[in-house]
């Protein structure tokens, strides 16, 4: 009996707050629009137009960078030179395959 008068009492309050917030939410939802009044000096065309040359040239960067970043590495097979000795560096020439792994020694997948 006291678990179903908490369900009750429970279901009335969300009830309740549920419709104060839909009514805020409403009231906040109409914007004044003004779709002819110039903003910071220019037209809404013109700002428009300048939006889309900044996305063009976003657009056209992180492209290059992307296609940089997705290089593909070869695989080595088991033996193969997989490393190369650059001074105090290891540079990678391949990756070695599934179950093997790169001496940094020998430079050569084992």
């Amino acid at each position: 009996m006291e678990s179903i008068r908490a369900v009750v009492y429970l279901s009335v309050c969300l009830s309740v707050l549920t419709s104060l917030c839909q009514g805020q939410r409403s009231g906040n939802s109409h914007l004044p629009s003004a779709p002819d009044e110039p903003i910071l000096g220019l037209s809404t065309s013109e700002l428009a137009d300048a939006l889309q040359g900044l996305l063009d040239e976003a657009d056209s960067s992180v492209g290059l960078s992307v296609e940089k970043k997705a290089s593909v590495i070869p695989r080595c097979d088991v033996g193969e030179r997989c490393a190369m000795k650059h001074g105090p560096r290891i540079g990678r020439l391949c990756d070695c395959l599934r179950g093997t792994a790169c001496n940094t020694f020998f430079l050569r997948c084992y």
